[in-house]
């Protein structure tokens, strides 16, 4: 189910890039402007879901989850943010 939520999210970013240029391209032609800012909007809401699909469910939707897992996977984030700051500054000493 995972890999499968992986794969369907890496679909989504390419479409909501695709969707993006596009709409980009539509916003430098000055007379397509009303249809290029709506479609990029559309892009960017792409580009948070297909984040969420990626994501663990815990870190994608936080309220809806057991804030106590919520706040152990940040906390391990920390951590290993913190142990890395660390073993950088040893090795630069």
């Amino acid at each position: 189910m995972r890999l499968l939520r992986g794969l369907l999210g890496a679909l989504l970013w390419v479409m909501a890039a695709l969707l993006g240029l596009v709409g980009f391209v539509l916003c430098v032609t000055v007379i397509l402007l009303p249809a290029g800012i709506p479609l990029l909007s559309v892009a960017r809401r792409l580009f948070t879901r297909a984040v969420q699909l990626m994501l663990p469910r815990e870190l994608a939707h936080p309220i809806r989850e057991p804030k106590r897992i919520t706040e152990d996977a940040v906390g391990d984030t920390v951590n290993k943010a913190r142990k890395f700051a660390h073993k950088q500054r040893k090795r630069l000493a």
